[in-house]
Protein backbone atom coordinates (compact mmCIF):
# COMPACT_ATOMS: atom_id res chain seq x y z
CA UNK A 1 0.00 0.00 0.00
CA UNK A 2 1.21 3.50 -0.87
CA UNK A 3 0.88 5.93 2.06
CA UNK A 4 0.72 9.64 1.32
CA UNK A 5 0.98 12.25 4.08
CA UNK A 6 -1.06 15.17 2.81
CA UNK A 7 0.16 17.54 5.52
CA UNK A 8 3.80 16.90 4.63
CA UNK A 9 3.69 16.50 0.85
CA UNK A 10 0.78 18.65 -0.33
CA UNK A 11 -2.40 18.24 -2.34
CA UNK A 12 -0.98 18.83 -5.80
CA UNK A 13 1.48 15.97 -5.44
CA UNK A 14 -1.24 13.61 -4.24
CA UNK A 15 -3.60 14.27 -7.12
CA UNK A 16 -0.80 14.12 -9.67
CA UNK A 17 0.27 10.73 -8.33
CA UNK A 18 -3.27 9.33 -8.28
CA UNK A 19 -4.19 10.72 -11.70
CA UNK A 20 -1.04 9.19 -13.19
CA UNK A 21 -2.26 5.66 -12.42
CA UNK A 22 -3.56 3.57 -15.30
CA UNK A 23 -5.46 0.33 -15.68
CA UNK A 24 -2.12 -1.51 -15.76
CA UNK A 25 -0.81 -0.06 -12.49
CA UNK A 26 0.44 -2.34 -9.73
CA UNK A 27 0.06 0.50 -7.18
CA UNK A 28 -3.63 -0.18 -6.66
CA UNK A 29 -3.93 0.56 -2.92
CA UNK A 30 -3.36 4.06 -1.52
CA UNK A 31 -3.76 5.53 1.95
CA UNK A 32 -4.03 9.28 2.51
CA UNK A 33 -3.28 10.45 6.04
CA UNK A 34 -3.66 13.89 7.64
CA UNK A 35 -6.28 15.25 5.19
CA UNK A 36 -7.32 17.85 7.80
CA UNK A 37 -10.31 19.06 5.80
CA UNK A 38 -8.37 19.75 2.60
CA UNK A 39 -10.39 20.42 -0.54
CA UNK A 40 -10.42 18.50 -3.83
CA UNK A 41 -8.76 15.34 -2.52
CA UNK A 42 -8.57 12.44 -5.00
CA UNK A 43 -10.26 14.26 -7.88
CA UNK A 44 -10.21 13.23 -11.53
CA UNK A 45 -9.14 9.64 -10.97
CA UNK A 46 -9.39 7.25 -13.91
CA UNK A 47 -7.98 3.88 -12.88
CA UNK A 48 -9.26 0.89 -10.87
CA UNK A 49 -7.40 1.85 -7.69
CA UNK A 50 -8.53 2.03 -4.06
CA UNK A 51 -7.92 5.18 -2.04
CA UNK A 52 -8.46 5.29 1.72
CA UNK A 53 -8.70 8.83 3.13
CA UNK A 54 -8.09 8.68 6.88
CA UNK A 55 -10.08 11.65 8.17
CA UNK A 56 -12.49 14.34 7.06
CA UNK A 57 -12.23 16.33 3.84
CA UNK A 58 -13.35 19.67 2.44
CA UNK A 59 -15.33 20.30 -0.73
CA UNK A 60 -15.30 18.26 -3.97
CA UNK A 61 -13.61 15.15 -2.61
CA UNK A 62 -13.52 12.40 -5.28
CA UNK A 63 -15.03 14.67 -7.91
CA UNK A 64 -15.12 13.47 -11.52
CA UNK A 65 -14.26 9.94 -10.41
CA UNK A 66 -13.93 7.12 -12.92
CA UNK A 67 -13.24 3.48 -11.99
CA UNK A 68 -11.63 4.20 -8.61
CA UNK A 69 -12.94 3.32 -5.15
CA UNK A 70 -12.53 6.19 -2.68
CA UNK A 71 -13.29 5.51 0.99
CA UNK A 72 -13.40 8.43 3.45
CA UNK A 73 -13.32 7.46 7.13
CA UNK A 74 -14.58 10.88 8.23
CA UNK A 75 -17.10 13.39 6.93
CA UNK A 76 -16.97 15.39 3.69
CA UNK A 77 -17.70 18.96 2.64
CA UNK A 78 -19.87 20.14 -0.26
CA UNK A 79 -19.89 18.38 -3.60
CA UNK A 80 -18.46 14.96 -2.77
CA UNK A 81 -18.36 12.75 -5.90
CA UNK A 82 -19.54 15.67 -8.02
CA UNK A 83 -19.84 14.67 -11.69
CA UNK A 84 -18.78 11.09 -10.92
CA UNK A 85 -18.82 8.82 -13.96
CA UNK A 86 -18.14 5.37 -12.48
CA UNK A 87 -16.51 3.65 -9.52
CA UNK A 88 -17.50 3.84 -5.87
CA UNK A 89 -17.25 6.54 -3.20
CA UNK A 90 -18.00 5.65 0.43
CA UNK A 91 -18.27 8.23 3.21
CA UNK A 92 -18.34 6.86 6.75
CA UNK A 93 -19.55 10.14 8.25
CA UNK A 94 -21.84 12.94 7.07
CA UNK A 95 -21.87 14.83 3.77
CA UNK A 96 -22.48 18.52 3.24
CA UNK A 97 -24.67 19.94 0.48
CA UNK A 98 -25.03 18.77 -3.15
CA UNK A 99 -23.41 15.36 -2.65
CA UNK A 100 -23.22 13.49 -5.94
CA UNK A 101 -24.25 16.54 -7.97
CA UNK A 102 -24.58 15.91 -11.73
CA UNK A 103 -23.20 12.37 -11.29
CA UNK A 104 -23.46 10.25 -14.44
CA UNK A 105 -22.69 6.83 -12.96
CA UNK A 106 -21.09 4.85 -10.18
CA UNK A 107 -22.21 4.41 -6.57
CA UNK A 108 -22.03 6.98 -3.77
CA UNK A 109 -22.64 5.68 -0.23
CA UNK A 110 -23.06 8.08 2.69
CA UNK A 111 -23.29 6.23 6.00
CA UNK A 112 -24.28 9.31 7.95
CA UNK A 113 -26.60 12.14 6.89
CA UNK A 114 -26.51 14.27 3.75
CA UNK A 115 -27.35 17.96 3.67
CA UNK A 116 -29.43 19.89 1.14
CA UNK A 117 -29.58 19.19 -2.60
CA UNK A 118 -28.18 15.69 -2.36
CA UNK A 119 -28.18 14.29 -5.89
CA UNK A 120 -29.01 17.60 -7.57
CA UNK A 121 -29.22 17.15 -11.36
CA UNK A 122 -28.17 13.51 -11.04
CA UNK A 123 -27.74 11.91 -14.46
CA UNK A 124 -27.32 8.20 -13.76
CA UNK A 125 -25.46 7.97 -10.45
CA UNK A 126 -26.77 5.72 -7.67
CA UNK A 127 -26.73 7.31 -4.20
CA UNK A 128 -27.51 5.48 -0.95
CA UNK A 129 -27.76 7.56 2.24
CA UNK A 130 -27.99 5.55 5.46
CA UNK A 131 -29.31 8.57 7.37
CA UNK A 132 -31.38 11.62 6.38
CA UNK A 133 -31.19 14.05 3.46
CA UNK A 134 -31.87 17.77 3.48
CA UNK A 135 -34.18 19.96 1.41
CA UNK A 136 -34.30 19.97 -2.41
CA UNK A 137 -32.63 16.58 -2.71
CA UNK A 138 -32.70 15.12 -6.25
CA UNK A 139 -33.69 18.53 -7.61
CA UNK A 140 -33.92 18.15 -11.41
CA UNK A 141 -32.80 14.52 -11.09
CA UNK A 142 -32.62 13.11 -14.60
CA UNK A 143 -31.58 9.46 -14.14
CA UNK A 144 -30.24 7.11 -11.51
CA UNK A 145 -31.44 6.22 -8.01
CA UNK A 146 -31.47 8.06 -4.69
CA UNK A 147 -32.06 5.76 -1.70
CA UNK A 148 -32.70 7.40 1.68
CA UNK A 149 -32.83 5.07 4.68
CA UNK A 150 -33.90 7.91 6.99
CA UNK A 151 -36.05 10.99 6.38
CA UNK A 152 -36.11 13.54 3.54
CA UNK A 153 -36.48 17.30 3.91
CA UNK A 154 -38.63 19.80 2.03
CA UNK A 155 -39.19 19.75 -1.75
CA UNK A 156 -37.88 16.26 -2.43
CA UNK A 157 -37.49 15.67 -6.16
CA UNK A 158 -38.44 19.17 -7.21
CA UNK A 159 -38.68 19.43 -11.04
CA UNK A 160 -37.57 15.81 -11.32
CA UNK A 161 -37.22 14.02 -14.66
CA UNK A 162 -36.72 10.24 -14.58
CA UNK A 163 -34.55 9.61 -11.51
CA UNK A 164 -36.08 7.10 -9.07
CA UNK A 165 -36.30 8.00 -5.38
CA UNK A 166 -36.76 5.58 -2.49
CA UNK A 167 -37.32 6.83 1.07
CA UNK A 168 -37.83 4.65 4.15
CA UNK A 169 -38.69 7.44 6.60
CA UNK A 170 -40.82 10.57 6.45
CA UNK A 171 -40.81 13.07 3.58
CA UNK A 172 -41.39 16.61 4.81
CA UNK A 173 -42.76 17.70 1.43
CA UNK A 174 -42.54 16.84 -2.25
CA UNK A 175 -41.28 19.32 -4.82
CA UNK A 176 -42.96 20.41 -8.04
CA UNK A 177 -44.06 17.48 -10.22
CA UNK A 178 -42.81 14.84 -7.77
CA UNK A 179 -45.36 12.27 -6.60
CA UNK A 180 -45.44 8.96 -4.77
CA UNK A 181 -45.49 6.06 -7.23
CA UNK A 182 -46.24 2.36 -7.15
CA UNK A 183 -43.47 0.09 -5.89
CA UNK A 184 -43.37 -2.75 -8.42
CA UNK A 185 -41.33 -5.99 -8.22
CA UNK A 186 -38.59 -4.63 -10.46
CA UNK A 187 -38.17 -1.65 -8.13
CA UNK A 188 -37.93 -3.89 -5.07
CA UNK A 189 -35.31 -5.97 -6.85
CA UNK A 190 -33.21 -2.96 -7.79
CA UNK A 191 -33.56 -1.46 -4.32
CA UNK A 192 -32.45 -4.73 -2.69
CA UNK A 193 -29.35 -4.73 -4.90
CA UNK A 194 -28.46 -1.12 -4.01
CA UNK A 195 -28.96 -1.68 -0.28
CA UNK A 196 -26.75 -4.76 -0.36
CA UNK A 197 -23.99 -2.95 -2.25
CA UNK A 198 -24.20 -0.06 0.23
CA UNK A 199 -23.95 -2.33 3.27
CA UNK A 200 -27.40 -1.46 4.61
CA UNK A 201 -29.60 -4.00 6.38
CA UNK A 202 -32.80 -2.03 5.61
CA UNK A 203 -35.58 -4.03 3.95
CA UNK A 204 -36.83 -2.93 0.50
CA UNK A 205 -40.45 -3.38 1.65
CA UNK A 206 -39.95 -0.57 4.18
CA UNK A 207 -39.46 2.06 1.45
CA UNK A 208 -41.77 4.17 -0.67
CA UNK A 209 -40.99 5.20 -4.23
CA UNK A 210 -41.23 8.73 -5.63
CA UNK A 211 -40.78 10.06 -9.13
CA UNK A 212 -41.99 12.41 -11.83
CA UNK A 213 -45.67 13.03 -12.54
CA UNK A 214 -44.47 14.15 -15.99
CA UNK A 215 -46.59 17.29 -15.90
CA UNK A 216 -43.70 19.68 -16.53
CA UNK A 217 -42.67 18.00 -19.78
CA UNK A 218 -45.23 19.71 -22.02
CA UNK A 219 -46.36 23.26 -22.65
CA UNK A 220 -49.67 24.15 -20.99
CA UNK A 221 -51.48 27.22 -22.30
CA UNK A 222 -52.84 27.89 -18.81
CA UNK A 223 -49.29 28.61 -17.65
CA UNK A 224 -48.71 31.28 -20.32
CA UNK A 225 -48.81 34.95 -19.40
Amino acid sequence: MQTYDLAADGLRGLNEALQAQTAQTNETAWEVVNPRGSHAIAVGLDAPIEVQVKGSTGYYCAGMNQQATVHVTGSVGPGVAENMMSGTVVVEGDASQYAGATGHGGLLVIKGNASSRCGISMKGIDIVVHGNVGHMSAFMGQAGHLVVCGDAGDALGDSIYEAKLFVRGKVKSLGADCIEKEMRPEHLEKLAELLERAGSDAKPEEFRRYGSARQLYNFDIDNAY
